[in-house]
């Protein structure tokens, strides 16, 4: 699909940019405090985490500014910082960004709205970012978006699908349009995905009745409607759903239900409850197959985590450690492996496209004007290590979020297999484009 197919256009030809009466924004505290030698102290903010990379003290540098929950021992937050880290050091190995350094500024949310707040007040006010990149959780993003329009500050959300965001930049252009989401794709267009899923290769891996599950949280909300509006138009049969409670613990009951209704899979959207859901499929070796959303098995290191649980569970993912998406893909993984040790999680790999498209936005523009930025960025199509990136225009109810084309979708289907050395791979079964072995049907049904 053509960009210009997608686009139209705003034509009102305001830049909303004019701050009104009483308020603060980071131009107005870095301005008084360079000027007064004040102190600049914002009230909440102490105790954010915070590190500092590629500082410099010769010439200002372009100022990063990345939030993630818990950097330091969340798997998906470290991940995120991780390659954001990777990406400025990369930037500055190679003249930084217009030839000026960059400095990489990490803000703990602590998966808080509260504390996700805080951390961003600070990055902006007290560090001057030109950018903030990240925010892994919905309620979180929710709750800054005001505080982005207000700041009038570029963010590249890596992390939250709600549409809550893209919907406030199609009703309040001029108020959010600040913000763009470079990954993943929003609730809408991941429900969306799975539909393709079932419409394009269920059947070919024997998938011809499911079993439809999902843990009751909100952000699959909008999945399970796509679900209920469109899986009976898929060549596949529904035989069973459940929407079950966040509490769920014990899955007995409900895949007792979906064996005696003749599922051949359980199709599962679940992030909170995974552990359980999985741990209860294969120590029951229930006779259906099991895959989906399972946000705890896009971490690399889940296999050996869940003991080898994850054996033959199918799921979605960005990427693989193995998978090359893009000419870039590959390059990114490992120098993330030598750098850390371990493979990036799913978020990794949006934090570090969502500051390269930064760099070359600005590179390309010549300037840091978010003003001026922001009709570059509405116009882009970058080719990162996710795929390509560019987004709805702001006159689709999508505004500023990541296209999505069923023709050229974002997102793999994996399945954990084990290799000839007993290790947990994450082989890649769907789109053939990117196969990297034949799906594994479980050897106990």
């Amino acid at each position: 699909m053509l960009k210009s197919e997608r686009r139209g256009g705003r034509t009102d030809g305001t830049s909303g940019t004019d701050a009104g009466p009483g308020r603060i924004d980071r131009r107005t505290v870095l301005k008084t405090a360079a000027g007064s030698g004040a102190t600049v102290s914002l009230a909440g903010c102490l105790g954010t985490y915070e590190t500092i990379v590629g500082s410099s003290t010769e010439a200002e540098p372009i100022t990063v500014g990345m939030l993630a929950p818990n950097p330091k021992s969340n798997v998906i937050g470290q991940s995120m910082a991780q390659s954001a880290q990777l990406a400025v050091d990369e930037l500055n190995e190679n003249g930084g960004i217009d030839g000026q350094e960059v400095e990489l500024v990490v803000g703990n949310t602590k998966s808080s709205p509260l504390e996700g707040r805080r951390a961003y007040q600070r990055l902006i006010l007290e560090h001057g970012a030109d950018v903030t990149v990240g925010v892994f959780d919905s309620p979180t993003l929710v709750n800054l978006m005001d505080e982005i329009a207000e700041q009038q500050t570029l963010h590249l959300t890596a992390g939250a699908a709600s549409r809550f965001a893209s919907q406030k930049v199609n009703e309040e252009y001029d108020r959010y349009k600040y913000h763009f989401r470079v990954g993943p794709t929003n609730d809408a267009d991941l429900g969306r995905a799975q539909i393709n899923f079932m419409n394009v290769y269920a059947t070919e891996i024997g998938w011809n009745s499911i079993a439809v599950l999902a843990e009751d949280y909100p952000w699959a909300d909008k999945p399970w409607e796509i679900y209920q509006n469109h899986l009976p138009d898929t060549p596949v049969d529904v035989v069973y759903e459940n929407r079950y409670p966040p509490s769920t613990k014990d899955f007995t009951e409900i895949y007792t239900q979906a064996a005696r209704a003749g599922a051949d899979a359980a199709f599962i959207s679940t992030a909170h409850t995974g552990n359980e859901a999985l741990a209860y499929w294969k120590r029951g070796q229930f006779p259906f197959a099991f895959g989906g959303i399972h946000v705890p098995m896009q971490v690399p290191s889940y296999y050996e985590q869940s003991g080898g649980l994850s054996r033959y569970a199918v799921g979605f993912s960005v990427a693989t450690e193995q998978s090359e998406i893009t000419d870039k893909t590959q390059g990114f993984v490992q120098n993330y492996a030598e750098t850390f040790g371990t493979y990036p999680q799913d978020m990794g790999y949006y934090t570090y496209d969502a500051i390269y498209l930064f760099a070359e936005t600005v590179e390309s523009t010549g300037t840091l004007d978010t003003d001026e930025l922001i009709p570059s960025l509405e116009d882009v199509s970058y080719t990162g290590v996710s795929g390509t990136t560019d987004f709805y225009d702001p006159d689709h109810v999508h505004a500023h979020d990541r296209f999505w084309d069923e023709d050229d979708p974002t997102g793999i289907y994996f399945q954990w297999q084990e290799n000839d050395d007993g290790e947990g791979v994450r082989e890649v079964i769907w789109p053939d484009e990117h196969k990297t072995s034949d799906y594994v049907r479980p050897p106990w049904i």
